[in-house]
């Protein structure tokens, strides 16, 4: 089988890469238990990224394409709705390609993060896309109830539909699989966007069936039926773009951390913060060690809990792990500003 074959199986979970690949996560490399340094995690997430985006933005190219043809054909509204998104669709993959583009560049002076928060803003510039294909389409539906005109071609209309299904799943597989794969929650709502495109264009084919039944009007009432699903993505998809953007972190995240905690004894966690950086984890962890043990075991103890935080945790760019000072320790709600703790930093 070729190399491209290969991948496409990959894709749908019958490879050998998909999640597997994060699966070897910290098993066998001596005592540290994980490889340094072996290949940068975003760089490869980023192909991975990119590589989805190239194949979607092909398949619905070609969709589109096709619809067009139709469009002109029967003059069908719930139609020209469906392809105004479709084409929305493929384009939300150009602000996507642009940031994971970006997100390889190494960091600078100026973005000392890198330029992974682009991301969130291709996720917004997404969203945006989406609202104006939902107002277009909706626009399109009442004009059409106003003023109603023969829908002809219904034969080629229920084909134009089935073919846009399917070339919007296949895309939706293709990008929330990937997404979730390297936790991009930008690539994941391109995805979800695209499956709602599927169903749009199913309810094309029957609102072409309505037509045939003697109800002309079934295809502008379809077209404002996807125009209401279309918002009902518009809102799903802020919020979860939002959410990266304003450094919130999935309710399992804190959970995650301070599970790899109780795996290290001697670690108290007094403070955990997490956040994304574009489809990156970065945490900070303040720590409460006995006292009286010496720098270099509370050292030893730092690097356990950052070992088993990066094997829990495929997602993990940065840990940066420190002990607590003591105001933290007796929950002083004020903590002063300075940190005399010891700080156990690391970059994966």
């Amino acid at each position: 089988m070729n190399h491209t074959g290969a991948r496409i199986l990959d894709w749908f979970g019958f490879g050998p890469s998909g999640h597997a690949a994060h699966a070897d996560h910290g098993h066998g490399t001596g005592p540290h238990g994980h490889t340094h340094g072996v290949i940068d995690a975003t760089i490869a997430t980023t192909d991975r990224g990119i590589w989805a985006i190239k194949w979607s933005f092909v398949i619905l190219a070609v969709t589109a394409a096709l619809q067009v043809v139709v469009v002109m054909l029967s003059g069908s509204v719930a139609l020209l709705a469906d392809t105004i998104h479709n084409i929305g669709d493929a384009t939300t993959a150009i602000p996507l390609w642009v940031a994971f583009m970006l997100a390889r560049r190494k960091p600078s002076q100026t973005f000392t993060y890198g330029l992974g928060r682009v991301e969130d803003l291709a996720g917004i510039i997404i969203v945006l896309i989406i609202l104006f294909s939902a107002i277009v389409a909706g626009y399109q539906a009442i004009d059409r109830l106003i003023n109603p005109q023969l829908v002809t071609h219904l034969g080629w209309l229920t084909a134009a539909g089935i073919v846009g299904f399917l070339g919007n799943e296949v895309v939706a597989v293709f990008r929330i699989r990937v997404g979730r794969e390297i936790n991009s929650a930008a690539l994941v709502a391109d995805g979800y966007h695209a499956r709602t495109d599927g169903l749009t264009s199913l309810a094309v084919v029957i609102g072409a069936l309505g037509v045939w039944l003697g109800f002309p009007l079934a295809d502008p009432i379809i077209g404002l039926l996807i125009t209401a699903a279309i918002f009902g993505i518009v809102w799903q998809s802020a919020r979860s773009v939002l959410t990266r953007m304003l450094d919130g972190v999935e309710p399992g995240v804190m959970g995650e951390i301070r599970h790899a905690a109780e795996h290290v004894p001697g670690a108290q966690i007094v403070e955990a913060k997490a956040r994304w950086i574009g489809h990156k984890l970065h945490a900070d962890i303040a720590i409460s060690v006995d006292e009286a043990l010496p720098v270099s075991e509370a050292r030893k103890i730092t690097a356990a809990l950052e070992d088993e935080l990066f094997e829990h945790m495929p997602a993990l760019a940065a840990a940066n792990i420190r002990l607590a000072t003591a105001n933290e320790q007796h929950d002083d709600p004020h903590p002063h500003g300075h940190d005399h703790g010891e700080h156990h930093g690391h970059h994966h």
